[in-house]
């Protein structure tokens, strides 16, 4: 069913979207390549969240199943010495989507030449899955229902896995996050005297310090959590007692409950600070992306449909993924497929200047597909 010269075509698509990285919703060069694309294979695409798109394989049935890439870059200077590179300065596709889009668009060529199927096919072309969320502007745009979506399926290119590998999980694989951020406001004074200051550094570092209490004193110990501090910035000078400190950081968990306590345990500790060192304490906490958790039943109908080689049944991630709000309206199941090698010197994490895969493992991720829509008996 797959062609011997579709790797040529899915190395051009993909170089050719490589080359053009851009951020959030603002996709508009990645737009119109795809939405080219999409034409010439014979789709009458959508556009739908600013710059997203949906192209459609009219079934038997008015029910559909959706297969969905993101599309948006990094802010990342590349440092890959190849001729695709980046064109556009401090932008970069270091996280795959460029190769997510290449695998649906290789899908959509091979659908248009087969006759219709039991299901209606939608293919999900989405902006800004690094932020701030452009799977939930799809849905607030009425897609789901307006095409009768059943089920919704994803691939993320993961160098965390060996070339070609297929990662599964027939529950929690990615964990819902959010972003901290806390001002401490105290009162400068000499640095000789700090009897007549509030010292926001020092209290600054024992809120360090406190937080990490959490997951290991709050939460239970099966639970998985994680509370980072990335950033810490304030001080004036040497010898002056700091008056602000400004901190962010970010927090993970896959039980929606174990993430409610970190956000109430946060708050508790940030009112003890308060008290103990004499300073004003804000915390913002922002919610961003929800967990995502694998249908059960979607994974026993679709992963016996997979190369058995292939599979490897893996951990959760502490990564998140805007996948999740599809999950929370419709089953879903998201896979991970492995682009590391060694050997040709693919080993560079996701959001690494360096990132970069070998285009062969776009024919498996067409091939996931395809084994999807033959295990749903769509084709």
């Amino acid at each position: 069913m797959i062609s011997g010269d579709i790797l040529d075509d899915l190395t051009e698509i993909r170089r050719k979207l490589h080359s053009i990285p851009e951020i959030a919703f603002s996709l508009y060069k990645t737009h119109d390549v795809v939405k080219e694309y999409l034409v010439l294979f014979g789709y009458n695409p959508e556009t739908v969240a600013e710059t997203g798109l949906v192209a459609v394989k009219q079934g038997k049935s008015k029910k559909a199943i959706a297969f969905r890439a993101d599309m948006d870059g990094l802010n990342v200077y590349e440092n890959n010495s190849i001729d695709y590179a980046s064109i556009h300065q401090g932008k970069m596709h270091a996280c795959g989507h460029d190769g997510h889009m290449a695998i649906l668009l290789g899908f959509a060529k091979l659908l248009a030449s087969m006759p219709p199927p039991e299901k209606t096919i939608v293919l999900i072309f989405q902006p800004a899955e690094e932020g701030p969320g452009g799977a939930k502007k799809v849905i607030d745009e009425g897609v789901l229902e307006k095409y009768s979506i059943e089920s919704i399926f994803g691939i993320h290119i993961f160098p965390g896995l060996d070339e070609g590998k297929l990662g599964v999980v027939d529950g929690p694989l990615m964990a819902q996050n959010g972003e901290v951020d806390i001002k401490i406001q105290g009162r400068s004074s000499h640095g000789a005297q700090p009897q007549q200051g509030s010292d926001a550094i020092v209290a600054a570092s024992n809120l360090v310090m406190s937080l990490q209490n959490i997951p290991s004193r709050k939460i239970d110990p099966l639970e998985l959590a994680v509370i980072t501090l990335g950033t810490m910035r304030g001080g004036e000078a040497r010898n002056i007692i700091s008056k602000m400190v400004e901190l962010s950081g970010t927090i993970r968990a896959f039980n929606t409950e174990v993430y409610k306590t970190i956000k109430e345990q946060l708050n508790s500790v940030c009112i003890g600070i308060q008290k103990i060192y004499d300073v004003e304490v804000h915390l913002d906490i922002k919610d961003f992306y929800p967990p995502v958790i694998n249908d059960k039943n979607l994974y026993k109908k679709v992963v016996s449909g997979f190369e058995p080689s292939k599979v490897e049944n893996v951990k959760p991630l502490m990564l998140a993924e805007d996948f999740s709000f599809y999950q929370q309206k419709i089953p879903g199941f998201f896979i991970l497929l492995g682009s590391k090698s060694i050997k040709k010197g693919f080993i560079h994490p996701l959001h690494n200047a360096k990132f970069n895969f070998d285009e062969s493992i776009l024919l498996d991720g067409v091939k996931v597909y395809l084994d999807i829509s033959k295990s749903l008996s769509l084709l």
